[in-house]
């Protein structure tokens, strides 16, 4: 039974990293890097600003990652 365990967890682990990735779009993450650049964004959102764009980019870097797309999504800002 802990064997089973053992060879389960990793599993678990790995997936659980993997469904935030699965949740990008490819139709905006058009260099499939698993986020979403201002351009990639306004190409499909035409009226999206810069200025929303920052409010939705928490980290400041340039790039709405998996957690910025996810709670950009959940509250209705970005397409599910």
């Amino acid at each position: 039974m802990t064997r089973k365990l053992t060879l389960i967890a990793p599993l678990a682990f790995l997936t659980a990293l993997a469904g935030p990735a699965l949740a990008q779009d490819a139709a905006i993450d058009i260099n499939g890097d698993g986020m979403y650049s201002f351009p990639e964004l306004q190409a499909v959102m035409p009226e999206m600003t810069e200025d929303d764009f920052t409010l939705l980019d928490t980290s400041g870097d340039g790039l709405l990652d998996a957690d910025e797309i996810a709670v950009a999504t959940e509250a209705g800002l970005l397409p599910a």
